[in-house]
């Protein structure tokens, strides 16, 4: 089992969160190890969105794990002499509990490590819709599958979030208010309703009480203005002991590094 509370106490330059050609990533593997190597990392973790049992475009085929591990395999051998240490991992999906990062299936995956994400949610018949993408398709989202409901869309991303932590079965838990982002373009204040704010103290209570690393995702920050979790929880999280860790969600090795300087400062200014 990795140990992220040491390694973020020892170096800055890690990583635990890519996605390459396996899955929506825009360049290979080895495009992103090289980057990583060049950068100076210490640590580089390539973690595709988990195989599902629905249709996604951005998830990776069940057909191409073996191969993805094999590639790992081959990036961790070719820059052994580096630096750089490289881990196989993934991102993986929660959609109900029978699949999730602590199914059997995914646990017989021989990864270093798992995250565990949201992005799925059941709309209100029961049909499972991703909630992560960009706003513009978020908005035709909520009038053709959730009746315009916002209240109902945070509230089952909640519920959804809490009952993965649970259940367990992984190590990091990846930008867990991210329905933050897209609930506030489509009603302006949500962040400020005492509802919102008591279902996300929920959920971080939830995620202080499971022991989880928690990342601290920087890829919406220069488009977005915003990290997930927002900074706002940051030292609630820090004072409860728990252990974060700055990840750039990378799909482009150019930003294997974006904005996580400015969110390491914003840590260390706690």
């Amino acid at each position: 089992m990795i140990d992220f509370k040491r390694i973020t106490s020892k170096s800055d330059l890690y990583n635990f969160h890519s996605h390459t050609q396996y899955c929506d990533g825009r360049a290979n593997i080895a495009a992103f190890a090289r980057a990583a190597v060049d950068a100076g990392f210490a640590h580089y973790g390539f973690s595709p969105h988990s195989p599902i049992h629905i249709d996604s475009p951005c998830n990776m085929s069940a057909n191409d794990v073996a191969t993805y591990l094999d590639e790992v395999n081959r990036i961790k051998a070719l820059y052994a002499d580096t630096p750089t240490r490289f881990y196989a991992a993934m991102e993986i999906d929660f959609l109900d509990n029978d699949h999730g990062p602590s199914s059997p299936y995914y646990q017989s995956i021989p990864l270093d490590y798992r995250i565990g994400s949201v992005h799925f949610i059941p709309s209100q018949d029961g049909r499972m819709i991703d909630v992560d993408g960009r706003f513009e398709s978020f908005r035709k989202k909520m009038e053709q599958y959730f009746r315009n409901d916002i209240r109902y869309v945070v509230n089952t991303f909640i519920d959804q979030s809490i009952s993965m932590i649970r259940l367990g079965g992984f190590d990091i838990i990846g930008h867990y208010d991210k329905i933050s982002h897209n609930a506030a373009h489509f009603l302006p204040g949500i962040e400020e309703q005492k509802w919102f704010i008591d279902r996300i103290d929920q959920l971080t209570d939830e995620v202080i009480a499971s022991g989880l690393t928690v990342e601290i995702n920087t890829k919406a920050r220069t488009d977005h203005h915003r990290f997930f979790p927002h900074q706002r929880h940051w030292k609630r999280l820090k004072d409860a002991g728990v252990t974060l860790i700055v990840n750039s969600d990378a799909h482009d090795p150019e930003k294997i590094n974006a904005s996580r300087s400015e969110a390491l400062s914003l840590l260390r200014s706690i």
